[in-house]
């Protein structure tokens, strides 16, 4: 079992605040009463869990003195391609920039609850984290930004796992300004997933670039930028057309288990 060890001061890239953060991506699919009571021995004793059923859409606020972990719960990838109809796919006008107009709304749904809450365990100047899987870090990526672009709050950091794009290009430049140093973007080899909406869209990634190879190295370099994108060619309309076929790299357990395998390694 992977431990939770956590360094709430540090905005750079820890191995140990990754497999961290990939292990409450996880948690964050469990039920409210089990997502307490593991978050409890993890060192945080105020745990908060908000729901919107209709909207397919979870996350919990975990605090303590030091620091406050919010996670976004993510979905299946056949649900996920649920997200990616016409309706859902348009990109919207916001505060933060041109986004997906389904991932916004789910946010929406639950985003003045958890600015209180954040509010409310935030007493003591504690670091502020986001973190989620699939649709959860495309949710996440977006509270980033709302909370730094749209309200200029400090953020610490944001890790994601497996995330869909999430805004247009205008959108993805004025977030790496702000906050792509501090924003780390893991894909699993060939996770489809990572490769919706289409750029074709005008869709367009945030933050720095983390990949899994076949072998389970990780590695920061645009090269395997360049064989991910080669590699999945062709699979993207089978996902859009809800042919999902073979989506094991996208599995959450998968980037628990990479993130903790390569804690000591630093990608950079």
């Amino acid at each position: 079992m992977p431990q939770f060890v956590f360094n709430p001061f540090t905005a750079r890239w820890s191995g140990d605040n990754a497999a961290s953060c990939a292990m409450a991506s996880q948690l964050a699919y469990d039920t409210p009463s089990n997502i307490a009571a593991t978050a409890a021995p993890w060192g945080f004793p105020d745990c908060e869990v908000l729901q919107r059923p209709a909207h397919d859409t979870q996350c919990f606020i975990a605090g303590n003195t030091e620091m406050i972990l919010v996670s976004f719960r993510g979905t299946d990838p056949q649900d996920l391609k649920n997200w990616m109809t016409d309706a859902d796919l348009a990109l919207v006008t916001t505060p933060v920039g041109m986004v997906h107009g389904g991932f916004w709304r789910a946010l929406d749904t639950l985003w003045d609850d958890l600015c209180f809450i954040i509010k409310s365990q935030q007493d003591k100047a504690q670091s502020i984290w986001f973190t989620g899987h699939s649709l959860g870090a495309a949710l996440a990526t977006l509270a980033t930004a709302r909370f730094r672009l749209e309200l200029d709050k400090p953020i610490n950091g944001l890790y994601t796992f497996g995330s869909p794009r999430v805004g247009d290009r205008d959108f993805a430049a004025r977030f790496n300004v702000d906050f792509k140093a501090s924003t780390f973007r893991y894909v699993n080899n060939q996770d489809v997933v990572t490769r919706v909406p289409p750029r074709a869209l005008l869709y367009s990634h945030v933050g720095t670039f983390l990949f899994f190879d076949a072998l389970g190295e990780i590695h920061s370099s645009p090269h395997w930028w360049n064989l991910f994108l080669n590699a999945v060619e062709g699979t993207i309309d089978d996902f859009l057309d809800g042919r999902v076929g073979e989506i094991a790299d996208h599995f959450v357990e998968n980037y628990v288990r990479l993130t903790d395998q390569n804690r000591e390694v630093d990608p950079f």
